[in-house]
């Protein structure tokens, strides 16, 4: 596979080429389609970041920031319960202190959770890209 852009910007993955046109997968549906070869222009992008890149933006960075169950379920108690205090995080949850502060650090360095004052407390409450990512991945 190679990532290929048509005349107006798009972007598809090339599946197959033949002499003419090119079936071609439009990552954000997975659907495909032909076109001519003069319409498209080769990307140097990895095919696998190319497919990877369909995805919706806030779906893609909740995968990348969550490297297990415990890191996805606090991403959606965040959204489910948040804002929520810290010290309320480490009363409720099996992590330590610095899993906590760890997977809220990368939750904060991929868009999806900001800093937040709950009772008088430092907490941390989900962003929109948060939101949006948990309503995703329950449809």
């Amino acid at each position: 596979m190679q990532p290929v852009r048509d005349d107006e910007g798009r972007r598809y993955l090339r599946v197959k080429r033949s002499a003419d046109s090119s079936l071609v997968r439009d990552p954000a549906t997975g659907e495909e389609r032909h076109l001519p070869n003069d319409r498209l222009e080769a990307e140097g992008e990895s095919p696998l970041s190319a497919a990877a890149g369909g995805l919706p933006d806030g779906v893609r960075r909740a995968v990348l920031a969550c490297p297990d169950d415990r890191a996805l379920g606090l991403l959606v108690e965040l959204v489910d319960r948040g804002p929520l205090a810290v010290r309320t995080l480490l009363d409720a949850y099996d992590l330590c202190e610095s899993d906590l502060h760890g997977l809220l650090a990368e939750f904060r360095a991929a868009g999806l959770a900001e800093e937040a004052t709950v009772a008088g407390e430092r907490g941390y409450g989900p962003t929109e890209a948060a939101r949006e990512a948990v309503a995703r991945f329950r449809e």
